[in-house]
């Protein structure tokens, strides 16, 4: 790791401190050039480890970076991941406060709701077949608290960024229709994206690694090294398989999953 302890708790500091008060902070890979992935996962454990001592409930993960396209747009070949806590959560077809967020975006995906501790190093797509209770349809809300482009030098945010930032999580939505692990095959689910009854985006969850499980059985091995694994009851949001929707004070979006119902959400 390139970042001592004291800059990576001054890191999550500022990063907590960004989402509070709707100001961005300056890149973190600009301020420290030699940050590894590593100092970011660092990061951005502190920042949840600070939630949770005032009063936040982990309950969850999410996978992001899980296409080719947006893998190669940021020069890496794995996905990444961050938390989902509980006050992350909001309901389906209800009202997201706008005034909590800084810019957000949406994208559809497939949660996994585990109906068994899974854990790595050697966990397939098949284990998370059996591990998984449901399968639902999704929307994941992301926010930035670190600046997409540097004013000054025009770059645009690295890895390091997004992973320190809790992967960019900041909200999700459940809905739809519960699906059985094994009673559709989850790489031809579907959602057709509309933003205020205009459609914007399309996708197939095979566009997340192939299968959607393979997602999940990904994150099961990464942080298997930590000691840790997807508990029983636990959400974890696969990956997108569409662009993210830009989303403004007053937008709906809706995702049709078609036969699997739909889910959407007012951003008030």
């Amino acid at each position: 790791m390139a970042l001592s302890s004291d800059e990576i708790r001054n890191a999550a500091e500022r990063l907590d401190h960004a989402e509070k008060s709707r100001q961005q902070i300056r890149q973190l890979s600009l301020e420290y050039p030699g940050i590894t992935i590593e100092d970011a996962y660092a990061i951005q454990k502190a920042w949840v480890e600070m939630k949770v001592a005032g009063g936040r409930v982990v309950k969850g993960h999410k996978i992001g970076l899980t296409s080719k396209a947006m893998q190669s747009a940021l020069n890496i070949d794995e996905p990444d991941s961050g938390i989902l806590l509980d006050d992350m959560f909001f309901t389906d077809g209800g009202l997201v406060p706008s005034d909590r967020f800084i810019a957000t975006r949406v994208e559809a995906e497939l949660a996994f709701v585990m109906k068994s501790r899974l854990s790595g190093p050697d966990c397939t797509m098949f284990d998370v077949l059996n591990a998984t209770d449901f399968v639902v349809p999704a929307l994941e809300i992301l926010d930035t608290r670190v600046e997409r482009v540097d004013p000054q030098t025009k770059s645009t945010r690295k890895i390091f960024d997004t992973i320190a930032d809790n992967a960019a999580n900041a909200g999700i939505v459940l809905g739809g229709r519960p699906i059985r692990p094994m009673d559709a095959d989850l790489r031809w689910i579907g959602a057709l994206c509309f933003r205020n009854g205009q459609l914007e985006e399309t996708g197939l969850a095979a566009g997340v690694l192939n299968h959607p499980a393979t997602s999940v059985a990904w994150l099961a091995n990464k942080i298997a090294p930590n000691g840790l694994a997807l508990e029983a009851g636990q959400v974890v949001l696969a990956g997108s398989f569409i662009r993210p929707i830009e989303t403004r004070k007053g937008d709906t979006i809706q995702a049709d999953y078609g036969p699997y119902g739909s889910v959407s959400c007012y951003f008030a």
